[in-house]
């Protein structure tokens, strides 16, 4: 009978490693996955209203004043059933005094966001930067630089888009 080996330091050592590597893994991981959940949900408040704006009421916004936020203009309607008022749209960079803008009302409000390809583009700019930021966390916490790289260039992609289009 062949008497049981002890346990090493280089076994011991081995589990250790094992272990802060699969302890890394899920971290990196778990940071990952809230960076692109949070991407997402900061985007989808306003991408809804673009993109789903079947039946919503649409047409154009001249921005007559601006404060520091948010900027306000007569609304024209220009679907069936939108009536006119004065709205509100969010003060970016893109949006200045003077200017006509195509937009969607927000339902029950009177908020309106940009539409056509602009509007879409811009309401999925925090999912770009949630993109880049993974990208990141990708390479360096997990590892894996292809995967880091589509991030990156998917996230550098729809920023670009973004600027081109407004």
């Amino acid at each position: 009978m062949i008497p049981a080996m002890p346990a090493t330091a280089t076994t011991s050592r081995q589990t250790s490693v094992a272990a802060l590597r699969f302890g890394r893994l899920a971290a990196m991981g778990t940071v990952t996955v809230l960076l692109l959940i949070a991407g997402v949900w900061g985007s989808w408040g306003d991408a809804q209203h673009v993109m789903l704006a079947k039946g919503r009421e649409s047409g154009t916004v001249k921005v007559t004043d601006c404060a520091e936020d948010t900027c306000s203009g007569p609304f024209t309607p220009g679907s069936a059933g939108a009536e006119a008022r004065e709205v509100v749209i969010a003060r970016t960079v893109a949006v200045r005094k003077g200017r006509t803008y195509a937009v969607v009302v927000k339902p029950g409000t009177d908020e309106v966001v940009r539409s056509g390809p602009a509007g879409i583009f811009n309401a999925w700019v925090p999912l770009g930067g949630a993109l880049l930021l993974a990208s990141v966390v990708v390479a360096g916490g997990l590892r894996l630089r292809r995967i880091a790289w589509i991030f990156a260039g998917s996230g550098l992609l729809l920023v670009t888009a973004t600027f081109m289009t407004l």
